[in-house]
């Protein structure tokens, strides 16, 4: 048996590409958009891809099952489990709970696992020639290394009442069945520490089902229910905006885009029509160079793992925006905003372009340190804005500062004052400056970047 993990540091995805030598096919289970990367496995190794598999309708990332596919000619096995508001609308192969899939000499059994989302499955892997025991188990976002799949989703992100309730005694009932599994079974999870498809996600790959019901916090919960559900509710991080997209574009027809597009490198008129259009411009330069010198307006959301998420936060499926970055990054820009359906780039300019086409128009500012907070918390009339989650806020906080998370800072701005001088600040830097940007090019003048953060306050 071949086996490869595919790791999206950027959303903590995980995709996997299973192939038997013995028949020279493969499946890949739970692609991310960006295929090519499954395509020049397979290559490499001379499998054809002749299956894919979901595990369930994502909410975090844009499927690229479609366009492999498209490229392959393999088949979509995908979840025929829950109600008429959980089905595929477009064509596939329908799998419901003991369905056998068969890859060579590999099996695939269908688990159904709801709880996370209500169609959620599992596939259990069988190596036929080695034994008739099962030997791993790909289970998406039912269970993690250390954690299990919430069920709010729906509920915070998509507005949809009633279900995380519903989710949460799901979520108790597959784990019961999923403790009965062999304890030496590995555990391949759809997404590791990162991701905001749980709380406590664990930054190792995999594990076995016999250490998560030593270790995970959920499975050490299964003789009180109630406690389980009240557990598994608490706490959890916010859901991005996006979430609510994703659920409906991976399951609905839509348009496909089959290889990473190329973006355009906008000239000085074209950069000045862009901004006279009201294009938003997204800085993705680190937050040292941006305070160095940046347009107002702008917003700063640098090229790291939180960059597609932040994205997904900010910007709509309508419209169009300009990057700037080094040219080198555009490509790895691309594909982290193709992985969440963000495809209208109109174009980018680099840095440099940057300083020549806006000379004598940059701003720029100084971060302040812990010493200027506390002096300026001691002479009074000023407000500190911790833009961290509403979980971390509860955790430990600055005396008197107020929780705006940065997700939902624009539509929090008449809480952010204008009249006295406003300290903003997270954990670590890399909300803030965020923040700051978005404050700025709301017409705020008067903020004042911690960018230490709360690791800097508690030192």
């Amino acid at each position: 048996m071949f086996f490869e993990l595919v790791y999206d540091k950027s959303l903590a995805q995980a995709s996997y590409v299973i192939g038997c030598q013995a028949s020279g096919i493969a499946a890949v289970i739970d692609p991310k958009r960006d295929v090519d990367t499954y395509l020049n496995i397979a290559k490499a190794n001379n499998f054809k891809i002749t299956h894919i598999l979901e595990t369930h309708i994502h909410a975090d990332f844009l499927s690229g099952s479609r366009e492999l596919a498209a490229l392959t000619g393999a088949e979509m096995y995908l979840s025929d489990e829950g109600d008429e508001n959980w089905k595929y609308e477009f064509p596939h192969k329908k799998i419901k709970h003991g369905d056998i899939i068969k890859l060579g000499n590999i099996t695939f059994e269908v688990l159904h696992t709801p709880g996370h989302t209500p169609e959620s499955v599992s596939f259990l892997l069988t190596d036929r020639p080695a034994t008739t025991e099962p030997a791993m188990l790909f289970t998406g976002d039912f269970v993690f290394v250390g954690d299990v799949g919430r069920p709010d989703l729906l509920e915070q992100a998509a507005g949809i009442k009633g279900t995380q309730d519903i989710g949460a005694a799901q979520m108790y009932d597959s784990l019961q069945s999923f403790s009965k599994l062999q304890e030496y079974i590995q555990v391949w999870p759809g997404h590791g520490a990162g991701s905001a498809c749980g709380k406590a996600l664990g930054a190792v790959p995999m594990t076995t089902v016999g250490y998560e019901k030593i270790r995970n916090w959920a499975l050490n919960l299964l003789d009180d229910k109630a406690a389980f559900s009240k557990e598994l509710l608490a706490d959890q991080p916010e859901p991005p905006k996006y979430f609510a997209m994703m659920k409906k574009l991976n399951k609905v027809d839509r348009k496909l885009l089959t290889e990473v597009p190329k973006i355009k490198n906008l000239t000085k008129d074209e950069f000045a029509k862009a901004k006279k259009e009201g294009l938003k411009i997204i800085d993705a330069r680190p937050w040292e160079d941006y305070a160095r010198g940046f347009l107002k307006g702008t917003l700063n959301i640098s090229n790291n793992n939180s960059f597609s998420t932040w994205m997904g936060w900010y910007l709509n499926y309508e419209e169009h925006f300009v990057l700037i970055a080094n040219e080198s990054e555009i490509e790895d820009l691309t594909r982290k905003l193709m992985r969440i359906g963000l495809d209208n780039i109109h174009g980018f300019i680099t840095p440099d372009q940057l300083a020549s086409f806006e000379a004598g128009n940059l701003e720029s500012y100084n971060p302040i340190d812990k010493e200027t907070v506390k002096a300026k918390l001691e002479k009074g009339n000023v407000q500190v804005v911790d833009v961290r989650g509403v979980a971390e806020y509860k955790k430990g906080k600055i005396d008197s500062s107020d929780n705006l998370f940065v997700g939902k800072l624009n539509l929090n701005l008449d809480k952010v004052s204008k009249d006295k001088p406003v300290i903003i600040h997270c954990q670590g830097g890399a909300r803030a400056a965020i923040a700051y940007s978005i404050l700025r090019a709301n017409g705020f003048d008067n903020i004042l970047n911690y960018s230490g953060g709360y690791n800097d306050w508690t030192a």
